[in-house]
C-alpha cells in the first residue's frame, strides 16, 4: 500500500517535536498535527513561561531585600504585571526559533482534533491522511478535582494563568506539587498573598518529607500559608472572592483560585478503538519500545501514563523514532534515568531511587550528605540553605541523589550520568570540580564516602605501614 507519509505525529509537544524533527532529518516524509501551538503545554503554558515568571518574581524579591538593607538606591523594581512581557518571549520563541526546526515537516496546525479512521488513517478537519507509522504524543490536561461547586468558579490552571492582566491580591492554590509550589513562591514575590491547600502530608510529595518540610519552612518565612492533609469538600464564589471549605471546617478566602492538583490523560477524542489501540485510565498501553498494541502505532510522552516530565517525553520520542528506523531495537527507555527539578528557591532536584524504594528492594546503602551551610562559597553568596544527599553502598555504587539548594537543577545532571553509567564515588572524588561552584558539593559527597573508608583500622594500619616503608 502506498501511504501519504512515512510518519504522522499527533501532538507537537516535547515528545512530538522530537519524533517529527528527528524523523524528518532522517529522511522520512513526516506530517505533524497540533490542535493548538507547537511546543504543547510545556512551551506555551507550562515549563517555559513559569520559569520566566519565576525569574521576574525573583528579581523583584531581590530588589525588596536590597531595599531592606538600604542598598536599593538607583535600582528600579520590576513591572507590576509581567504577563505581556512573558507572552512576547513565548511568541518570539515560537515564531522565530521553534518553527524553523520544522522546515522539513508538513504541518497541520490549529485545524482541530486528529481522529483515527483506521490503524493507518487519520482525519483532521476536512483532511484525511495515511502513514506507514503513526506516533501519538497528545500529552495531558490539568486535572480539576470533583469538588462541589468548583465548576461554577472561574478557576485558574496552568493553561490560563499566564494570560492574567494583573497580579491578584490573593490566591489559593489547590495542590502542593511542582506547579503549586513554584506558582505560590512566584506570585508571593510579585505581591500576592498565597495559600496552598492539599491532601498530601507534605509539599512536593514526589520528594522526601524532609524536603517538603524544608520548603514549607521557607514558605512560612515568605508568608505563604500551607495546609497539608486537608480534604476540600466545597467551593463557592461571591463577588470577587472565592471560598474553599475543608472537611475539618477551615474556610480559605481569596481573589483567585489556582488548581494545580495533577494531570489527566484525555484519549476519547482520538477514537483509538477505530485503530485497535488498547488503552485504559492509566493511558495508552505500550511496550518497552513505546509501541502500542498495534505495532506500527507508538505512544510517547504523558499519554502513555509514564513519568510526566517534558524532558522524559522528549527522551521517549527520541528513543521511539530511533528504534523505528533501526532493525536492532537498541534503545530501551527504561534503562535510562530521568532527573527532575522543582524550581522553587531553593531548587529541589532528584534522580534515581529514593530511600523507600531502596528499602523495599532490600538494597544495602548509606546516605552521604554535604550541606550548603558548611560550604564557604554558599555562605558568602547567601545561599546556605540546602544539601546534597546521595544514596550509595560501601563500594561507591550510587543508587539515587537528592539535592535541595541553589543550582541543584544543573548539579543533578552529573548525578544522573553517574547513576546511568554506574560510575563509582571514587571516580567522582578524583574528578576535579570547578571551585567555588555549588557543583563542588558533588565532590564533597564523594570525599565523605572516602573519608569513611579511612576510618577502618585495617586501612589505617596499611597506610601507616606503606608510608613508613616508602
Amino acid at each position: 500500500m502506498k501511504y501519504d507519509f512515512d510518519l504522522i505525529c499527533i501532538g507537537l509537544g516535547p515528545a512530538g517535536m522530537a519524533v517529527s524533527v528527528m524523523g524528518a532529518e532522517m529522511g522520512l516524509k513526516v506530517c505533524g498535527i497540533e490542535k493548538n501551538r507547537i511546543g504543547g503545554e510545556c512551551m506555551n503554558v507550562g515549563c517555559i513561561p513559569s520559569k520566566s515568571l519565576l525569574r521576574i518574581a525573583n528579581y523583584r524579591h531581590s530588589f525588596l531585600k536590597l531595599k531592606e538593607m538600604g542598598l536599593s538606591e538607583g535600582i528600579t523594581p520590576m513591572i507590576k504585571s509581567p504577563f505581556k512581557k512573558i507572552n512576547k518571549y513565548l511568541d518570539y520563541i515560537s515564531e522565530e526559533k521553534t518553527l524553523k526546526m520544522f522546515d522539513k515537516v508538513e504541518l497541520i496546525l490549529g485545524k482541530g482534533e486528529a481522529i483515527f479512521i483506521n490503524s493507518h488513517t487519520v482525519r483532521v478537519g476536512d483532511r484525511t491522511i495515511t502513514a506507514q507509522r503513526i506516533f501519538i504524543a497528545t500529552g495531558t490536561e490539568p486535572l480539576v478535582p470533583p469538588i462541589d461547586g468548583i465548576s461554577d468558579i472561574d478557576i485558574l490552571t496552568n493553561q490560563n494563568i499566564f494570560k492574567l492582566s494583573k497580579i491578584p491580591e490573593s490566591m489559593t492554590i489547590i495542590g502542593g506539587g511542582a506547579i503549586g509550589c513554584e506558582m505560590a513562591q512566584a506570585f508571593t514575590r510579585l505581591g500576592t498573598k498565597c495559600t496552598i491547600v492539599q491532601m498530601d502530608d507534605f509539599l512536593i510529595p514526589s520528594a522526601a518529607k524532609e524536603t517538603g518540610d524544608l520548603i514549607e519552612g521557607i514558605f512560612k518565612k515568605e508568608n505563604i500559608e500551607v495546609y497539608n492533609s486537608k480534604k476540600i469538600i466545597s467551593a463557592k464564589s461571591k463577588g470577587e472572592k472565592v471560598s474553599l471549605f475543608t472537611e475539618d471546617g477551615i474556610c480559605i478566602k481569596s481573589e483567585k483560585l489556582l488548581v494545580a492538583a495533577g494531570r489527566k490523560i484525555v484519549l476519547d477524542v482520538l477514537k483509538l478503538d477505530n485503530a485497535g489501540v488498547k488503552y485504559g485510565k492509566g493511558g495508552i498501553e505500550v511496550d518497552s519500545e513505546y509501541k502500542t498494541s498495534v505495532k506500527h502505532i507508538y505512544a510517547v510522552g504523558d499519554c502513555n501514563g509514564g513519568m510526566m516530565f517534558s524532558h522524559a517525553a522528549m527522551h521517549q520520542g527520541m528513543f521511539a523514532i530511533m528504534n523505528a528506523v533501526s532493525p536492532f531495537r537498541l534503545f530501551k527507555y527504561r534503562n535510562y534515568v530521568i532527573p527532575w527539578t522543582v524550581f522553587t528557591e531553593p531548587q529541589v532536584s532528584f534522580v534515581g531511587m529514593n530511600e523507600e524504594e531502596l528499602k523495599k528492594k532490600g538494597i544495602k546503602y548509606k546516605a552521604y550528605i554535604a550541606k550548603y551551610e558548611n560550604y564557604g562559597a554558599a555562605i558568602a553568596e547567601n545561599v546556605s540553605v540546602g544539601y546534597v544527599k546521595v544514596f550509595a553502598n560501601s563500594l561507591g555504587r550510587v543508587f539515587g541523589a537528592s539535592i535541595v539548594g541553589d543550582g541543584s537543577g544543573e548539579m543533578i545532571n552529573e548525578w544522573a550520568l553517574i547513576i546511568q553509567k554506574k560510575i563509582r564515588l571514587l571516580s567522582v572524588m578524583f574528578l576535579a570540580h570547578s571551585f567555588p561552584t555549588m557543583g563542588f558539593l558533588t565532590k564533597r559527597v564523594a570525599e565523605k564516602w572516602m573519608m569513611e573508608k579511612m576510618k577502618s583500622s585495617l586501612v589505617q594500619r596499611l597506610c601507616r605501614f606503606f608510608y613508613r616503608k616508602l
